[in-house]
């Protein structure tokens, strides 16, 4: 698992795609948060805080994680590659976590510069140092979980074909779905008894809750199971692959 890790952050990091994540995120936000007027801009709206940054960020990596998981089974596929991993001592669960533990990883580096963000709006306000710190940990924390849920289905979208554009706009479909999608779902007509437990399967509610600064275990348990079952879905995948290839 862990040869697995370090071939895709070698593989991140020796064809740009790891820099062009990290830049890619940290721009569209400074974009948002400094430069384009309106509400979400932090001059324009004379207060000091990361709401513009845990708002649009979401929606930064539902397009961003999947353009980074699309190729990572896909690719394998196309290029007949996955049948020269399965010849090495790696069972496919090993596979798919080193996969998976590498995209988050990405993930977690493109965070790390948002303590950019925090510093100049821990200095800019008018009372320097006046920000919530817990709300502010609490929301990197749930923008982490979140990404992690991404990088999980994006996999698995990669894993259902070997077309990287297909897999990417799978995974996009997937993410929106859990994102937002269900929320709107949980309102439709018919629903109004079971809207809540809709809602509660989507993965907002829960990043909402965590952003607020308390980390609940049940938030936290909702995500690691979300991730541990997209990733038992692409090692399913993976498995009945190699059945019908022995058949």
């Amino acid at each position: 698992m862990f040869a697995i890790f370090r071939k895709e952050i070698s593989g991140f990091f020796s064809n740009l795609t790891g820099y062009i994540v990290i830049i890619f995120f940290l721009l569209v936000n400074s974009m948002f948060m400094w430069v384009f007027p309106g509400e979400w801009n932090i001059f324009d709206s004379g207060f000091a805080g990361l709401d513009t940054l845990f708002f649009i960020s979401p929606w930064v990596f539902l397009f961003l994680v999947p353009a980074v998981t699309m190729r990572m089974i896909a690719e394998e596929k196309r290029l007949g590659t996955i049948e020269l991993i399965y010849s090495k001592p790696v069972t496919e669960r090993g596979i798919i976590y080193g996969k998976y533990l590498a995209s988050v990883a990405l993930v977690l580096l493109a965070l790390l510069p948002g303590l950019i963000y925090y510093i100049s709006v821990y200095l800019l306000g008018e009372t320097p140092g006046n920000l919530d710190k817990g709300g502010t940990l609490g929301a990197f924390i749930g923008l982490f979980f979140l990404a992690s849920v991404y990088a999980s289905a994006g996999i698995f979208a990669s894993s259902l074909t070997d077309n990287q554009v297909i897999a990417f706009i799978i995974a996009v479909l997937i993410c929106f779905v859990l994102f937002i999608g269900l929320d709107s779902f949980a309102y439709l007509p018919g629903l109004k008894n079971l809207d809540e437990f809709v809602i509660r399967l989507g993965i907002n509610e829960h990043y909402k809750s965590i952003s607020r600064g308390v980390i609940d275990i049940k938030d936290v348990a909702y995500f690691i199971a979300v991730i541990v079952i997209f990733n038992e879905f692409t090692v399913f995948q993976l498995l009945s692959r190699r059945w019908r290839n022995k058949s």
